[in-house]
């Protein structure tokens, strides 16, 4: 198990969230996944379901437990977690700038990603007052 996906899986958990290996064992598998997700809300979007994706055809198999889940809420939970999990392999801590940041750099923002962090913080802290 990667460093990065210890962290990844770690903040995933924190939040209730699944995290398979398949999909974000590393950085490029995270960015990869969360490209496709992201492309997926895009095409049908922010109000589309995690059941609606694996419907569309993503391999989400394990995602299941949480198909009547917004799909945006999951993808800015995945995106919060990379710039967690590489804020912590790196350094160690993560601020929403960060987030936004490692989204920008991996082309991954999208103009409802600051609504969806904003709204909750706890995608990307591991504790809010």
């Amino acid at each position: 198990m990667s460093e990065f996906y210890k962290y990844f899986k770690e903040n995933m958990d924190a939040l209730g969230l699944p995290a398979p290996e398949s999909l974000y064992g590393n950085l490029q598998l995270a960015l990869g996944s969360a490209m496709t997700l992201v492309g997926f809300i895009e095409k049908f979007g922010t109000k589309v379901t995690i059941r609606e994706m694996i419907g569309a055809g993503i391999r989400g198999e394990k995602l299941l437990t949480i198909w009547a889940m917004s799909a945006s809420y999951y993808v800015g939970a995945v995106i919060g977690s990379i710039a967690v999990a590489t804020g912590r392999t790196l350094a160690g801590g993560t601020s929403l700038a960060d987030v936004l940041l490692r989204a920008q750099m991996n082309h991954l923002h999208r103009s409802w990603l600051p609504g969806v962090l904003l709204h909750y913080p706890e995608i990307y802290k591991r504790r809010t007052k």
